[in-house]
């Protein structure tokens, strides 16, 4: 008999892969909610649809993810990723479900000099960062057999990402300026999806958290320069600019490379390059225009 799967933030990149990939799929009934269908920063109303619905299982997909907003945007930010995390936690503990939940790099200081594991002290610099921590202490505290994924530089044809405001950019403008001391690692979200399947229907549920990002290191620079190659825009002319020459609101980890030996020990996954990856999203979006 198939479980009941809720996917919460379902309009999101992350959700929009999870829709994909379930398409058709048997082992599950999923349900895939976003803010209309499903207020999760509503207690009452979290509750019951996992009491009716019978969920067993719930991949938190939403999230305030605006960094620059979150930074003036405190009581809306907290209210979805710490508050509505707790309401998750609570319903399930209540109900008997499992919790997947997704966060971030952000909950790092950005000031490490190798990968970040997993046990590593989370130190956030930026509101976001540091909802995005709470949210991760609240679920434990509530429903301390879940399961976290960390994953970082996030992108898909859906929404708002990188790569498409650089393929659009680039489209426009005879140059570019792109931050090259920051590093980390692309990912995109077809993949982290696909990492997520594996878990859920894996024949033990290993509760923790884990890191989660394609393979490889690269700066904001090099991925910018990547994607209007791999796209075959050669109108535009990609510039390294320091971070000090492009202030933002919230400050960016300088460095935010995740490990990945926990998750691949444990679930037996195989990560692509990062690249390989963009090849494949950008040759959707090409199609998609």
């Amino acid at each position: 008999m198939p479980k009941n799967l809720l996917i919460t933030g379902a309009d999101g990149q992350l959700g929009n892969e999870m829709r994909n990939i379930l398409a058709g799929d048997k082992t599950f009934n999923s349900f895939f909610t976003d803010k209309e269908t499903l207020d999760i920063t509503d207690a009452k109303a979290v509750y019951k649809f996992i009491e009716d619905n019978h969920i067993d299982i719930i991949v938190n997909c939403a999230a305030y993810t605006a960094v620059d907003k979150a930074e003036e945007d405190i009581i809306d930010c907290a209210k979805i990723n710490v508050d509505a995390v707790g309401n998750i936690a609570g319903a399930a503990r209540n109900f008997g479900a499992k919790v997947l939940h997704i966060s971030t790099d952000y909950v790092f200081d950005g000031y490490n000099y190798q990968p970040y594991e997993e046990n590593d002290e989370t130190n956030p610099k930026t509101n976001y960062g540091t909802t995005k921590r709470d949210g991760e202490r609240m679920l434990l505290k509530f429903a301390p057999d879940s399961i976290i994924i960390r994953t970082a530089w996030l992108y898909s044809p859906y929404g708002k990402n990188f790569v498409k405001t650089m393929i659009n950019l680039a489209k426009q403008n005879k140059t570019i300026n792109v931050i090259s001391d920051q590093i980390g690692t692309p990912t995109y979200a077809a993949d982290l999806a696909n990492v997520i399947l594996k878990i859920i229907t894996a024949p033990e549920w290993m509760p923790g958290t884990y890191h989660f990002t394609n393979e490889g290191i690269c700066s904001w620079y090099d991925f910018a320069k990547a994607i209007i190659r791999i796209y075959g825009i050669n109108t535009c002319n990609i510039l390294p600019i320091k971070s000090k020459d492009y202030p933002a609101k919230a400050s960016r980890p300088f460095y935010s490379v995740l490990d990945k030996t926990k998750i691949k020990r444990t679930y037996g996954v195989s990560i692509p390059y990062w690249e390989d990856s963009l090849h494949k999203c950008i040759e959707i979006l090409k199609q998609n225009s």
